[in-house]
């Protein structure tokens, strides 16, 4: 667990007497000698110790911009935290805290930048969380969140988000809305698929997806411009490509691409509304070669991409039949009649797609 819990203790920012730092002191209340300076002081630094829960006198120090109570035994957050108006930046890591231990109106610390809550007990998603629209880095690594809510969005400031050690099996499309977003930590769950939607996060520079189930990736990420993506320790393309299954199209699919690819013309009053809705939902198939659309009723095809130069990336595309794959699908599998030097070779060139 101790891989998602972000350096986020240290504030550069605070010395001297703005900033006390009482870590490391089995302390279990805060000390009546900082009570007394609670006016001034501005960071307020308390892991390792030994809080059962956050004491009530925490509402005097009101004017703190930085609180740490990393690495203590708390399993919930008291309502006089809402108080600090004021703070910036949160840390709470390596707790026993769960989305119930969140007071409803946590949003009301308008004034967060950053919040550290690794190493928890979480579930769900806090979707207070969401409602901090300052909110610059978000950690909410090693704890047990299955799903990302599409309230993500709101946090249009977001520049780091870190879910890395959870449960997650997908990735909502809005994320594709955190225009800000520099760094997006998604490793070590259990996603399947990443939405295109990603190509709109044009600050971007590092994605960490390794130890997932990836397959393959959508072609709009060639145009990311990374630089870091790990992706080792997912299944790419192996039985993936050897499982894809093509469902034979409609009639309906049928009458609508030879409406399509014939150019038939027809007005309002020639179709219902949901006909043409369908009609205009048509895309085209990859294959330069090929002059056809599809609806619903598509090929999988995987194709390996150069990425920034470095890597050869399997990129999942849609073809519009079996008979329109240009090139055959790559992939390696093992058998009993494999030699070790095949094998090592497989490996090599799956480096090349599985880096980190």
């Amino acid at each position: 667990m101790a891989g998602y819990l972000s350096d986020a203790s240290s504030d550069s920012e605070l010395n001297g007497r703005n900033k006390e730092d009482a870590s490391h002191n089995s302390l279990s209340t805060i000390p009546d000698r900082l009570i007394s300076r609670s006016k001034e002081i501005r960071s307020l630094i308390l892991h390792h110790n030994e809080f059962l829960l956050i004491p009530k006198s925490i509402s005097l120090f009101g004017n703190l911009l930085t609180l740490d109570l990393s690495n203590n035994h708390l399993t919930d957050l008291p309502k006089e935290l809402i108080t600090l108006r004021n703070l910036r930046k949160l840390v709470v890591k390596s707790n026993g805290l769960t989305c119930s231990s969140i007071p409803k109106d946590f949003g009301l610390l308008s004034s967060l930048e950053e919040l550290n809550f690794s190493g928890n007990m979480f579930e769900v998603f806090p979707p207070q969380f969401t409602e901090l629209s300052r909110l610059k880095c978000l950690y909410l690594g090693g704890n047990c969140i299955s799903e990302m809510p599409n309230s993500i969005k709101n946090l249009q400031r977001l520049e780091v988000l870190y879910l890395g050690g959870n449960r997650l099996t997908e990735v909502p499309a809005e994320i594709g809305q955190l225009y800000y977003l520099i760094s997006l930590v998604l490793c070590d769950n259990q996603i399947q698929s990443i939405p295109p939607t990603l190509i709109h996060l044009r600050n971007l520079q590092s994605l960490s997806l390794h130890n997932n189930q990836i397959s393959t990736l959508p072609p709009e990420i060639v145009r990311l411009n990374l630089s870091e993506l790990s992706l080792r320790n997912n299944p790419l393309v192996n039985k993936f490509v050897q499982d894809m299954t093509y469902e034979p199209p409609t009639l309906l699919e049928l009458s609508g691409r030879v409406v399509k690819i014939e150019k038939v013309k027809y007005s309002k009053e020639d179709l219902p509304s949901n006909l043409r809705k369908y009609l205009s939902s048509a895309q085209r198939c990859v294959n330069s070669k090929c002059k056809g659309v599809y609806f619903t009723s598509r090929v999988e095809h995987v194709k390996f991409v150069d990425f920034c130069g470095k890597y050869r990336l399997p990129l999942l595309q849609y073809l519009c039949s079996p008979q329109c794959r240009t090139t055959p699908a790559v992939y390696h599998s093992s058998s009993d009649t494999e030699t070790d030097e095949d094998e090592a070779m497989a490996n090599a060139r799956l480096r090349r797609v599985l880096l980190g």
